[in-house]
């Protein structure tokens, strides 16, 4: 009797261990599958607190236009400027509201190798699909210390690694994500070192997004790209679809200009501001951002009348005055 339940034990240990095994590679399927993630832009409320309601109506426009997944409290999310309370909140938000419309990114990572690893675990309690890691940045550190870096948020789940020297100040280097890539969690990479950068990895068999909207078009239609993890698609949704669905020079000719001025200032400033001119969102900043210049907020105006309004998310479009937008710490 004693034997025959040590079996029984056996068995469905086997069975679960399978099913968690098959769980994750149909996940890690579906993600790699999506060619358009949106960056999610974070809303705020005149108090600073999130904007709930104006989030959701964000993310719904998302879903309508085709976007496939979300980054939630990225760069463009303002991750940096939240607490991990109000980080984890809004993840857990997503998945609950969203996770069977769309996939659901976190971004979990950090410059310090245990809080990376504390946001992360609590991101796949919460039910994430997939974490995004970025390298240790300012206080950079060695080869080997990436390494460990990544193997240990790595044992944790399925994870994108996102690599942005502009703003880390530390490439990394092929040879790194190749070595990292023989871990069964390793969706891919987000990349914004180029595109040749990134046809290599495909070749090679690894995932990879842009992480430039203005490259994205002949990355993926030229160098073999799995998509873009895109900003300008907070603003003009339904055509990042059609860019990364189509090989149409002529629309990527016509959205250079519009993804050019979205990046003239450090982002995500600017999306903040035209996403308040087209009352998408409250016009409320969290601080260090702020709203560009009158000359700038006229640039948009002149460059979004060359589309039709419903191509972006809004009700109008306002040339705003400076008093009109709220600063907050």
């Amino acid at each position: 009797m004693l034997l025959k339940a040590t079996q029984n034990k056996l068995k469905k240990l086997k069975y679960r261990l399978f099913w968690q095994e098959n769980n994750l590679q149909n996940k890690m399927k579906k993600i790699k599958a999506a060619s358009l993630m949106t960056a999610i832009k974070t809303p705020y409320r005149p108090d600073g607190d999130v904007d709930l309601e104006s989030y959701d109506h964000l993310v719904e426009a998302q879903i309508k236009h085709g976007v496939e997944g979300l980054i939630v409290c990225g760069t463009t999310g303002e991750g940096h400027l939240m607490d991990w309370e109000e980080h984890l909140m809004l993840i857990a938000h997503s998945v609950n509201k969203f996770g069977n419309r769309l996939v659901i990114v976190g971004n979990t990572g950090s410059n310090n190798t245990r809080e990376a690893l504390k946001g992360t675990k609590y991101g796949f309690a919460f039910g994430m699909d997939a974490a995004l890691q970025i390298n240790p940045y300012y206080g950079k550190t060695s080869e080997a210390g990436l390494k460990e870096h990544f193997q240990r948020v790595l044992d944790l789940g399925p994870t994108i690694i996102y690599n942005v020297p502009g703003r880390t100040g530390q490439d990394l280097q092929p040879d790194l994500i190749e070595e990292l890539a023989q871990h069964p969690n390793l969706i891919g990479v987000k990349e914004c070192a180029g595109n040749e950068r990134m046809a290599h990895y495909e070749a090679q068999g690894i995932a990879c997004w842009s992480g430039n909207d203005d490259q994205c078009f002949e990355g993926r239609h030229r160098h073999g790209s799995h998509g873009v993890i895109s900003v300008t698609s907070n603003l003009i949704p339904g055509l990042m679809r059609r860019l990364i669905d189509s090989d149409d020079p002529e629309l990527d000719a016509r959205l250079q200009p519009l993804m050019a001025w979205l990046f003239h200032v450090p982002s995500p400033n600017a999306l903040n501001t035209v996403l308040s001119m087209t009352g998408a969102i409250q016009p409320v900043f969290r601080l260090p951002y702020s709203p560009v210049d009158l000359q700038a907020r006229q640039e948009i105006i002149d460059l979004l009348k060359a589309f039709e309004p419903e191509d972006w998310v809004g009700s109008g479009l306002e040339l705003m005055e400076d008093e009109q937008f709220i600063l907050c710490a």
